[in-house]
């Protein structure tokens, strides 16, 4: 009898991509997701027979062995094994048989090289089958990162767009990003990244070994899409210059920052941010099949000190003095899987955070910390419970700076950290609050109770004293100063009550150069006249908070009869604070109020200034392969002319890199109209983003979604169609006259 041999085999990509739901893809592996059978087809030189051992050994990374879980070693039978890997065909009666696969549900994800030993009586031949890149199964029951409903999986796991929020918890505003986990090259540049981790490199069969656990992957890339400690994606930056890369605030999805830090030989890309990181980080999670989300948190606390309580310093004229340690909103992600080294109360949502903070073990990275261990104030869990738990619910305090050894504390506010909690609804582009994720209702006994059981876990792990500063207990019992007069007796007085209640309304338009005016209404609650000192100031800031240049000030006496309300106007020329304004547009107004008895209050409002929307239209009925005309109406916000600008087109499915076009120069608020063609090269629902670039003036950013069908499954076009209008039109390869191509060709190194 000849000896058995592989003459071909078939690894049938199409019809296993597409039970693994992995179609979406552009790649030349073969990509499966684990727990989940694949079939392949194999033909030898004659059937099989009872004397022929047929064997299969996969494994992954570079020293693959059984013991580390990196390799399965598994012959072809007929019975099938639930918990590792198995091998059954059906008959073995013809030389052309049908092999199904089965993966377990643990086993490390990556890339695996697939061979076949054949043993005839004493002779063994091998043969390499095509390798495999084996993913997390949010579809698999028995896999940690399982999702029961099917429509949070295509969200969380399949939808390769999406919407990060950002702005002011008064103004919460949107801007699409493009995940782009599918797209050509991406799955392999995961990878690329687990393969440079610092992990990686102190011992590389443990770290592919520890690859099975969704928590250890998401640690590893929370550090690796950072560059603090490493060559991760990004390096972030959070002055007023750039110098060598792109603003974050003009990055509109991950793919383009992907892409460059392959191609730029695993260098840094310049620039990133919170909500950067968190685009970017997302992208890559979902990528391997962890369900993952971007959720941003308003008044977002940066606890440096790790005892729950903040710091917000102003001087003795109402100026910001803050140093980051309030910011105004924060972007992290949050990934879906269980944590049975916790117990099953701390599965589903764990928090990631690849903004770089603070150091956790050693690096720059954050998380997982499981939701609902820092909803129940279990923040000795593991990873960082303490500073996401001070994000969220930390008490301010507010303090008046007078000189470099004085200063004085005007209140702690227990409710002002950790508001509007905000993601992407399931299906649609709604925000929905899942602040009660993450915390009790404020003010509430469950609430007051935790926040103890937290300071009460900081005091037992040794992170703080029993002199730290945090919130009143919920007794609120009044304790006698200690004898050296220290600042830390306020911690368990009762809260003073303030005979004037103040805030700050906007009376004018915040849209960028309108001069910005504003009203400040001081009420007297009390039975008594009162006199009061009021100093104001208003300065530009950064969403961390930290102040910039101050734009405005002011200081007055007034005297508010009991009951009655007084009203003080302000008003910020445009051109005074038009050219100091940092790319977040955010303008701090400050009002410190100071009553005869010393007492003092601080009214604090944070403007946004928006730049004219971009109004995005598309007329025609959106074809695979088919050029796609759009139209964008677009406005010079500045009060000078604009030279610079340019539109910059992004989508997944819909732009396979970035599209840069120069505008003409555009008058002090003239608006002018451009028509680009993009050509979609998938089909179904599709998200197009658009921004308006300048040097001058943050990105003015909308979006659009967008069907696209394949070639003739589209609906006949109704009416609307318009021809004739008097605007730009630029094809995809066309540019404007010579010099400003090459200009254009220079920006696009520093931006792609």
């Amino acid at each position: 009898m000849a000896a058995l041999k592989l003459k071909k085999f078939s690894m049938e990509k199409e019809s296993n991509m597409e039970a693994h739901r992995t179609n979406y893809y552009e790649s030349s592996n073969l990509i499966l997701r684990r727990g989940q059978e694949f079939s392949i087809k194999l033909q030898f030189n004659r059937p099989i027979q009872k004397a022929d051992k047929v064997e299969f050994i996969a494994g992954t990374g570079p020293a693959p062995t059984e013991k580390d879980n990196t390799q399965a070693i598994f012959q072809l039978s007929g019975s099938k094994n639930s918990k590792s890997w198995s091998a059954v065909t059906d008959s073995s009666k013809s030389a052309d048989i049908e092999v199904t696969i089965k993966t377990p549900s643990q086993a490390p994800i990556g890339q695996y090289n697939i061979k076949l030993y054949v043993t005839t009586k004493s002779k063994k031949s091998s043969f390499k089958l095509d390798d495999i890149i084996l993913l997390f199964n949010a579809w698999d029951k028995d896999d940690v990162v399982y999702m029961k409903e099917e429509n949070e999986r295509l969200e969380y796991v399949l939808n390769d767009s999406g919407i990060i929020y950002y702005g002011v918890k008064e103004r919460i505003q949107e801007a699409a990003w493009n995940y782009g986990q599918f797209e050509e090259g991406i799955l392999d540049i995961c990878i690329q990244i687990l393969d440079r981790s610092l992990n990686y490199q102190e011992d590389e069969a443990l770290d592919c070994s520890k690859r099975y656990d969704p928590g250890y992957v998401g640690r590893v890339l929370s550090a690796m899409i950072n560059s603090f400690d490493d060559e991760g994606v990004l390096e972030g930056a959070w002055g007023t210059t750039y110098p060598g890369g792109v603003h974050p605030g003009d990055w509109n999805g991950s793919v383009d920052i992907l892409n460059k830090w392959r191609k730029g030989g695993y260098k840094p890309v310049k620039y990133g941010q919170c909500w950067v990181f968190a685009g970017v980080l997302c992208t890559v999670l979902r990528c391997l099949g962890i369900p993952t989300r971007t959720v941003t948190n308003f008044d977002s606390a940066h606890d440096k000190d790790a005892n729950l309580s903040v710091d917000s310093l102003y001087s003795k004229r109402g100026k910001s003095m803050s140093k980051d340690t309030l910011w105004n909103f924060h972007v992290w992600n949050e990934s879906w899987f269980t944590r049975s080294e916790l117990g099953p109360l701390y599965g589903g949502w764990q928090v990631l955070d690849a903004t770089p903070q603070e150091l956790s073990g050693g690096i720059n990275c954050c998380g997982p910390a499981s939701v609902n261990a820092i909803k129940e104030g279990d923040i000795d869990l593991e990873y960082d419970c303490p500073f996401i738990f001070s994000e969220v619910n930390a008490d301010r305090i507010t303090w008046v700076y007078y000189d470099k050894n004085l200063k004085e504390k005007v209140y702690t506010d227990t409710e002002f950290v950790g508001k509007f909690i905000s993601t992407k609804a399931v299906g649609s582009d709604e925000r929905i609050d899942i602040t009660d994720n993450y915390k009790y209702p404020e003010e509430s006994e469950k609430e007051r109770s935790v926040y103890l059981k937290a300071r009460k876990k900081l005091l037992e792990m040794g992170i703080i004293n029993k002199d730290s500063p945090g919130r009143r207990s919920i007794a609120k019992k009044r304790r006698k100063k200690r004898s050296n007069g220290s600042e830390l007796d306020y911690l368990d007085e009762e809260k003073e009550e303030f005979d004037i209640q103040g805030r700050f309304e906007i009376n004018s338009s915040t849209e960028f150069g309108t001069d910005l005016q504003l009203t400040l209404h001081l009420k007297n609650i009390s039975k008594t006249s009162q006199t009061l000192k009021v100093k104001l100031s208003s300065s530009t800031i950064e969403y961390t908070g930290r102040p910039v240049s101050e734009v405005y000030s002011d200081a007055f006496n007034l005297t508010i009869p009991p009951t009655k309300e007084a009203e003080h106007s302000v008003m910020i020329p445009a051109t005074d604070y038009e050219w100091e304004l940092t790319k977040h547009n955010q303008i701090e107004v400050v009002a410190l109020c100071e009553l005869k008895n010393k007492k003092k209050m601080l009214v604090r409002k944070v403007v946004i200034i928006e730049g004219p929307p971009l109004d995005i239209q598309i007329y025609s009925n959106a074809v695979v392969n088919k050029p796609l005309p759009v139209e964008v109406t677009f406005t010079n916000p500045l009060s000078k002319p604009l030279s610079d600008g340019f539109l910059v087109f992004g989508g997944s499915g819909l732009v396979k890199k970035s599209i840069k076009r120069k505008v003409p120069k555009l008058r002090p608020k003239e608006s002018d109209r451009m028509v680009v063609n993009i050509t979609p090269y998938q089909s179904g629902s599709k998200q197009l983003t658009v921004d308006f670039i300048s040097k001058n003036f943050t990105a003015i950013k909308g979006f659009s979604k967008v069907n696209v069908f394949e070639e003739g499954e589209a609906p006949e076009e109704g009416e609307g169609d318009r021809e004739g209008e008097d605007v730009i039109v630029i094809g995809d390869g066309d540019e404007y006259e010579e010099d400003e191509a090459h200009e254009e060709d220079e920006e696009d190194e520093d931006f792609m």
